[in-house]
């Protein structure tokens, strides 16, 4: 599984890009990452009210930080920071986004 070389959030564009060390570029968007944190609590309330659980919003203060050489915790601005996303679901969330 290729790592991340560079990881760069763009409040203005709402987006997160990862260039990845096999050469590719990912772009998410911060509402599409909100969207898909992968923590008990966020897992349980989409399948409990559905995909639409989280209404969108613009992310204007976001930070990550690396999980060791997992993953990234994103901190919202809504106060959430559970989730750690690995580097296997961000690939996989890139590619189905």
């Amino acid at each position: 599984m290729p790592t991340p070389q560079q990881v760069a959030i763009d409040a203005t564009a709402q987006t997160v890009t990862i260039r990845w060390t096999d050469g590719a570029s990912s772009v998410l968007t911060l509402d599409a990452l909100r969207r898909a944190c992968p923590c008990a609590s966020c897992k349980r309330r989409r399948e409990q009210e559905g995909e639409g659980a989280l209404p969108s919003r613009t992310w204007s203060d976001v930070q990550a930080e690396a999980v060791g050489s997992y993953g990234l915790r994103f901190d919202w601005d809504d106060g959430h920071n559970d989730g750690i996303y690995t580097w296997k679901h961000l690939r996989a969330l890139a590619r189905d986004g």
